[in-house]
C-alpha cells in the first residue's frame, strides 16, 4: 500500500484556504497502480454475494464501475439533482456549511438487492450516509462500503456506525 500513497499528492490550500486535498490523479494515471487499488477495494468484498454497486459521482464513479466489473455486479450511479432522466428519487442530506441532494433513478433497485457502495474519499461521512440513507430507501440491503482512502481525522468512520462494514484501502 506504500507504493500507492506514493502516488497520492497532497495540495495544500486547495480548494481553498486551510484544506489539505489529497489528489488521486497520479495513481489513476498509472496502470499498475490502479489495479492494484481496484483489486484490494475489492478483496474484502470477494465471496460475497454483490448484486450492484452504487457510488457517487464524480470520482466514486471511477471506482464505482471497476469494483463492479471485478465483482460481477451492476453499476447504479448516484447523482446531483437534475443529472438523471425522471424518475428519479433522492435524499436530502446536510453539508458541513450549507444542504445538498443525492439522486438516483427510480427503477434501478427493484428491493432486496446486495448493494456495496463506493467512493474515493471517506472525509466527514456526510455523503457516504446519505448514499446508503438512499439506497435502502429503495429497499435494497447495504451491506458496505469499499474506499480508496480515508481521511481518520474528519470523523467518517465514527458517522457511519457499525451497521455495515467500512473499508478504505489507504488511511491519512
Amino acid at each position: 500500500m506504500q507504493q500507492l500513497s506514493r502516488l497520492i499528492r497532497a495540495v495544500a490550500d486547495f480548494p481553498s484556504p486551510g484544506v489539505l486535498f489529497r489528489d488521486i490523479t497520479p495513481l489513476l494515471a498509472d496502470t499498475t497502480a490502479l489495479q492494484r487499488a481496484i483489486e484490494g477495494m475489492a478483496a474484502p468484498w470477494r465471496g460475497r454475494h454483490i448484486d450492484v454497486v452504487c457510488a457517487v459521482e464524480a470520482r466514486g464513479f471511477i471506482f464505482g464501475t471497476a469494483l463492479a466489473g471485478a465483482l460481477g455486479a451492476g453499476f447504479v450511479p448516484l447523482r446531483k439533482p437534475g443529472k438523471l432522466p425522471p424518475p428519479v428519487v433522492g435524499v436530502d442530506y446536510a453539508l458541513e456549511y450549507g444542504q445538498d441532494r443525492l439522486e438516483m433513478r427510480a427503477d434501478t433497485l427493484s428491493g432486496g438487492e446486495q448493494v456495496l457502495l463506493a467512493d474515493d474519499v471517506l472525509a466527514t461521512g456526510g455523503t457516504l450516509c446519505a448514499a446508503r440513507t438512499l439506497v435502502q430507501a429503495q429497499g435494497a440491503c447495504v451491506v458496505g462500503a469499499s474506499l480508496l482512502l480515508e481521511l481518520d481525522a474528519l470523523g467518517g468512520r465514527a458517522r457511519w456506525g457499525d451497521a455495515a462494514p467500512l473499508h478504505a484501502l489507504l488511511h491519512y
